[in-house]
C-alpha cells in the first residue's frame, strides 16, 4: 500500500469520525469503489482502542449498492433464529445471541451491513469445515449476517487490559490457539486477522479462535465449488486485510502471504499476553504498520523459557519465519512437548495437564526393540455412572481429531444412551434423543454422530439437537460415514452393503451376498472415498475366521484381500490396516494405491471383540489415538434356567460360545451349536445326567429344529439341510440340497411340513413350506412351496400347539415386530409386540405367546381365539433383565411347562456390569504400529 493510499484512508477515517454529514457524504461520494472496500476491511476495525463511527458510513448517500442491517431487538426473527440479546459489536459489525428455534441451540448471529457475495458464502462453507475444538464453528451463512457458536467467556483482550496473564496460563492459552491455526492451516485457511480481540477463553479454560471472516482461499488454485477444502492459498498482491497492530509485514505492504502471517499474529499475541504491553502501538494506523516494519520487541520484558519461539515466530522476513505452526512447541524452554503433537494440547491442557501427565500414563514398560518404550496409555474412567453397552455393538468412538469421544452406556433398567465428552473435560453430556442407541460412528467432520437404534440408521449433531432418522436398518451391523457424504452400512444382519446418502434419500444396495457368504458387515471407508473395506463370512455366528475383502464404491466390484483371515478390518493413516482375530489385533502392511497387502501381519494387542456377531471393542482417530477396551465381550456364555422372578440354575456346561439353543419335545434333552474356530458342530445334550453327545464332527452348522416325536434334528449345512438322528446317532443324511443357504425354522405339530428359509444371493430370503414324511427310519423331503399367499419375507416362524396359527418377525416397517396369521394362510396378520420383537415362542399349555426384544429382554402377551379371529392382549415383562446376546436369534428356548426358559448368559464376570466404565487410551498409536510391524515383534502387555 503506497503512502499516498494510506493518506487518503486516513482522510476518509477521520472525516467519517470528525465531520459534519454533508462533509462525511462529499468526501465518500469522491472515494472510489475500490478505496472504500479497503476502508470496510482495513478501517472499520478496532485499531489503536479506536473504532469507526459505523453509522457514518452506513448512512452515506453515496453507497446505494450495500444494504443496510435491519435494526435488530429481543424478540426480532432473522430467519429461523430468535434474537435475544446485542451481545458486542466491532468493525464488521454487531454481535446477538439468539436462539436456533429449529434445533434450540443458542448461537451467536453477527450482522453486516452488506450482502454476501456467492463467493463469499462459498469461502464461509469452506470455514466452516473447520471442526476443531478450539475454533469457533460456523453454522450458517445468511444474506447478510454469520450464524456461529455461541462462545462465552473474556476475550484475551479482556484478560490482557485486566492486568495481564500469568506465563503459565499464557502458555496453555497460546497452545490451544496454535491447535487452531494448525487445524486451519491443514485445510488450506488462513485467518489473517487473529488478535486478541478474536480469541476468547471459556469458563472451563478452554480456548476459541473466532471470525475467519477475513479468511480466503487460494484464487490461484480454483477449485470446484463443491470442494470442502482447498489447498493453502494466498491473498491477492496489493490487497491489505487485517488489524493493523498484528498484520505481518509483508501483509502490511500488500505482498502475497500465506500462513507465516498467522504465525507472526500469533506470536505478536502471545507476546502482549507474556508482557502485558502491545507491541506494535502508534497515533495512527500509518505510524502503527511504519513500527511493524521496522520496530524489535523488546526482548527483556520475555520470559527467557518463551524467546526462541517468539523470535521464530517475529521475523520480519517470512522465509526466515517458523514456517508451521505445530512446530512451535520444541521452541519453548524446559517446557515438555505434548505426549501425541500439538493437536493433543487441548487433551493435555484438562484432565492430562502435562506436568502431571506422566503420573496418569500406565507405567513404562521395556521392549525387545533397544531401549524403545511403547506409547504412553491413559486409563480413561468415563464416570461412575456409566456402563458401556458393549454386547449390541462397537460401545465407543473418537472423533476424527481425537478430542472427543462417543460412548454407549446403559441405564439401571438397560435402556442404551449415547453420550459425548471432550477427552479435556471431566464430563460426559447426553446426546438426546438417543435411546436404544447402538454402535456410535463420526461423520469425518466430527460434527455428526451416526447410530443405530429401533430399527433405523439415524445421525445428530455433536452439539445437540433431534436425532435424524436417514433409513431402515432391521438389524445393523456397523457403519462408516465417508469424505463424499454417503455412509456406507450394513443394514441387516444378514445381508449385503448399502449406501445411505447422509442428507437424506434412498439407500442403495451396493454388495450382494456370494454363493455361501452368511453376511457382510463392518464396512470401513478408506481415505478418498473410493473403496470400503468390510468382513464377510460364510458363517453367522463365528467370524474368527472370517474374510476380508474390498468392494469399489465407483463400479461396485469386489475382490478378497484376506481369506479365513479375521474380522473388523480398520485402515490406518500410518500404511496399515488393522483386523480381529481370537481377541487380538493384528496389523499388516498396505498399499492404498496398488490395493494389496505388502507384508505379514503383526500381533499387536489384546482387545476386547464379540466372535459372535464380528466386531472388537476399538477406534481410531486420524490424530493417532486408539480408544479400546482390553476385556469382557469375548461372546463366552453358559446355558441356565431361568424363571420368571429371575431366579437362575446353570445346567452344568462349561462357558463357550453357544448358539441356537432349542429343547427337546419332552424338554429332557437340549440341542445346541458350539463353536470353536472355523467349526460349528451340533450337540445334544441331557441336562438331567449331564451326558453330552456330538451329532456332527467339524461341520459348519446351524438353526437346530427337533421333529415332533424327537427323534430327528434338522439343520442347515453346507449345501442345503441335514437329519441327525438323535437316538441312534450316526452320519447326519442329507435332506435338501442347494448351493443357497437354507435355514430350517420349525416343524407343524404333525411333523408333516417344515417351513425354512433359502436365502438367495443379492435377494431376500424367502420362506418356504417343506413337506416331510419318513420311509426307512429317515426324514424324506418332498417339494417346497410358498409358505404365504403374499411374499412378505417372515422371520423365525413358529407354529401354535394346535397348528392353527403361525407366529413370525417382520420388518416391513422398518422396526421388528411380532405377528400372527392363521395357517394355511388367509391373506390377514395381527401385530403383537408394540415396541419391537423377535423369535416369538407358544406355551404349549397355556394361551401364551413370548418373545424377546431387540434390547434382549422377554415379554408375553396373552391371547383369546374367537372364531377365526386371534386377539392379543397388550405384551407385558416376562423377565425384566437383559440376557447375553450372541449375535443370532436363538438364545432362549421355551421349556414345555410354559413356565421357565433356557437362556444364555454371559460367562465374563470379572467386573461388574454398573462399573464398566473404563476406556483405554494409547497415544502415538500409529507410529507404535509402524516400528512393531517393521520390527515385526509383539507388544502385547
Amino acid at each position: 500500500m503506497t503512502p499516498e493510499r494510506f493518506r487518503q484512508i486516513e482522510e476518509l477515517y477521520h472525516a467519517a469520525r470528525e465531520g459534519t454529514a454533508d462533509e462525511r457524504a462529499a468526501l465518500l461520494a469522491r472515494a472510489d469503489p475500490e478505496l472504500r472496500r479497503e476502508l470496510e476491511s482495513l478501517l472499520a476495525q478496532r485499531t489503536g482502542g479506536e473504532v469507526l463511527d459505523r453509522p457514518a458510513i452506513r448512512n452515506a448517500p453515496e453507497l446505494p449498492e450495500h444494504a443496510t442491517v435491519t435494526q435488530l431487538t429481543s424478540g426480532a426473527c432473522l430467519g429461523p433464529y430468535r434474537i435475544e440479546s446485542k451481545v458486542g459489536e466491532g468493525g464488521m459489525g454487531e454481535v446477538f445471541r439468539a436462539i436456533d428455534t429449529r434445533l434450540g441451540r443458542a448461537v451467536a448471529i453477527k450482522t453486516t451491513r452488506e450482502q454476501f457475495s456467492a463467493r463469499f458464502a462459498r469461502e464461509a462453507r469452506a470455514i466452516s469445515s473447520l471442526n476443531h475444538p478450539n475454533i469457533c464453528t460456523l453454522y450458517d451463512v445468511g444474506p447478510n449476517y454469520l450464524v456461529m457458536e455461541l462462545v462465552e467467556g473474556p476475550t484475551v483482550a479482556d484478560k490482557i487490559n485486566a492486568g495481564g496473564v500469568p506465563v503459565e496460563e499464557a502458555l496453555t492459552i497460546a497452545r490451544q490457539i496454535g491447535d487452531a491455526l494448525e487445524a486451519a492451516h491443514e485445510k488450506g485457511i488462513i485467518h489473517r486477522d487473529l488478535k486478541p480481540a478474536n480469541i476468547k477463553v471459556k469458563p472451563d479454560g478452554t480456548v476459541k479462535v473466532l471470525d475467519f471472516g477475513l479468511a480466503k482461499i487460494a484464487e490461484q488454485s480454483a477449485p470446484s465449488t463443491e470442494s470442502p477444502t482447498v489447498p493453502m492459498g494466498v491473498s491477492r498482491v496489493g490487497q491489505v486485510m487485517g488489524t493493523a497492530a498484528y498484520m505481518a509485514p509483508e501483509q502490511a505492504r500488500g505482498k502475497v502471504v500465506d500462513k507465516r502471517a498467522d504465525i507472526w499474529a500469533f506470536g505478536v499475541v502471545l507476546y502482549e499476553m507474556l508482557t502485558g504491553r502491545r507491541l506494535f502501538q502508534g497515533e495512527t494506523i500509518s505510524d502503527t504498520l511504519a513500527r511493524v516494519l521496522t520496530n524489535e520487541p523488546e526482548w527483556e520484558r520475555v520470559p527467557a523459557r518463551a524467546q526462541r519461539l517468539l523470535k521464530s515466530c517475529l521475523q520480519k522476513d517470512p522465509q526466515r519465519r517458523l514456517r508451521d505452526i505445530a512446530d512451535a512447541w520444541r521452541l519453548l524452554e524446559d517446557t515438555p512437548a505434548p505426549a501425541a503433537g500439538s493437536r493433543l494440547f487441548g487433551i493435555a491442557a484438562g484432565v492430562l495437564a502435562i506436568t502431571t501427565a506422566l503420573a496418569l500414563w500406565a507405567p513404562w514398560r521395556s521392549t525387545d526393540i533397544g531401549m524403545q518404550r511403547p506409547s504412553p496409555r491413559l486409563d480413561l474412567d468415563l464416570g461412575t455412572d456409566v456402563s458401556l453397552a458393549g454386547d449390541a455393538g462397537p460401545a465407543v468412538a473418537l472423533s476424527p481429531d481425537g478430542t472427543r469421544i462417543v460412548f454407549v452406556s446403559q441405564d439401571q433398567s438397560g435402556v442404551s444412551r449415547l453420550f459425548h465428552r471432550r477427552l479435556d473435560q471431566p464430563r460426559a453430556a447426553l446426546l438426546s434423543g438417543t435411546e436404544g442407541a447402538a454402535e456410535p460412528f463420526f461423520s469425518p467432520d466430527g460434527q455428526w454422530v451416526g447410530f443405530f437404534a429401533e430399527g433405523k440408521l439415524r445421525k445428530t449433531r455433536i452439539d445437540g439437537g433431534e436425532p435424524v432418522s436417514l433409513c431402515d436398518a432391521p438389524s445393523g451391523r456397523g457403519a462408516s460415514w465417508g469424505e463424499d457424504g454417503n455412509i456406507i452400512a450394513a443394514l441387516n444382519a444378514d445381508a449385503g452393503l448399502s449406501q445411505v446418502p447422509s442428507g437424506g434419500g434412498n439407500e442403495v444396495s451396493i454388495s450382494q451376498l456370494g454363493p455361501g457368504e452368511a453376511c457382510h458387515r463392518w464396512p470401513h471407508v478408506l481415505p478418498g472415498g473410493k473403496f470400503v473395506l468390510f468382513t464377510v463370512s460364510r458363517m453367522i455366528n463365528n467370524f474368527d475366521e472370517a474374510g476380508i475383502a474390498l468392494l469399489s464404491l465407483q463400479d461396485h466390484t469386489r475382490k478378497m484381500l484376506l481369506e479365513h483371515a479375521g474380522m473388523y478390518p480398520r485402515y490406518l493413516p500410518s500404511g496399515h490396516v488393522v483386523y480381529v482375530t481370537k481377541g487380538r489385533l493384528f496389523a499388516a502392511p498396505f498399499d492404498e494405491k496398488r490395493l494389496r497387502f505388502t507384508g505379514a501381519a503383526t500381533r499387536l494387542e489384546e482387545v476386547a471383540a464379540d466372535i459372535p456377531r464380528g466386531f472388537a471393542q476399538v477406534d481410531f482417530s486420524a490424530a493417532g489415538i486408539c480408544a479400546l477396551r482390553t476385556h469382557g465381550g469375548q461372546g463366552l456364555s453358559t446355558p441356565q434356567w431361568l424363571d420368571g422372578v429371575g431366579k437362575t440354575e446353570p445346567l452344568g456346561l462349561e462357558a463357550a460360545r453357544y448358539h441356537y439353543l432349542r429343547l427337546s419335545p419332552d424338554g429332557a434333552r437340549l440341542a445346541y451349536v458350539a463353536t470353536q474356530g472355523s467349526n460349528s458342530d451340533l450337540f445334544i445334550y441331557d441336562w438331567q445326567r449331564r451326558i453330552k453327545t456330538r451329532l456332527t464332527n467339524g461341520r459348519v452348522t446351524r438353526s437346530p429344529v427337533w421333529s415332533p416325536d424327537g427323534r430327528f434334528v434338522v439343520f442347515a449345512g453346507v449345501g442345503g439341510m441335514f437329519a441327525a438322528q438323535t437316538d441312534t446317532g450316526g452320519t447326519p443324511a442329507q435332506l435338501t440340497r442347494s448351493n443357497n443357504q437354507q435355514v430350517p425354522d420349525a416343524f407343524s405339530p404333525d411333523g408333516r411340513r417344515l417351513v425354512f428359509t433359502e436365502v438367495i444371493a443379492g435377494v431376500k430370503g424367502e420362506t418356504r413350506i417343506l413337506p416331510v414324511g419318513s420311509e426307512g427310519g429317515q426324514i424324506r423331503a418332498g417339494e417346497p412351496q410358498p409358505l404365504f399367499k403374499a411374499s412378505i419375507g417372515p422371520d423365525d416362524p413358529s407354529f401354535s400347539p394346535d397348528g392353527r396359527w403361525l407366529a413370525y418377525s417382520n420388518a416391513e416397517g422398518g422396526t421388528y415386530e411380532v405377528y400372527v396369521r392363521a395357517f394355511p394362510d388367509e391373506g390377514r396378520q395381527v401385530q403383537v409386540s408394540n415396541a419391537g420383537g423377535r423369535l416369538p415362542l407358544w406355551s404349549r399349555n397355556g394361551h401364551e405367546l413370548f418373545y424377546r426384544t431387540e434390547d434382549q429382554r422377554i415379554m408375553v402377551a396373552h391371547y383369546t381365539v374367537n372364531g377365526e379371529s386371534f386377539i392379543p392382549e397388550r405384551p407385558r415383562p416376562w423377565y425384566g433383565k437383559r440376557i447375553a446376546n450372541v449375535g443370532d436369534n436363538s438364545n432362549l428356548d421355551l421349556a414345555p411347562d410354559g413356565r421357565r426358559f433356557v437362556v444364555l448368559m454371559p460367562a465374563e464376570v470379572t467386573e461388574a456390569r454398573e462399573s464398566q466404565s473404563h476406556v483405554t487410551l494409547v497415544m502415538n498409536f500409529f507410529d507404535e504400529v509402524r516400528r512393531r510391524v517393521a520390527a515385526g515383534q509383539s507388544f502385547l502387555r
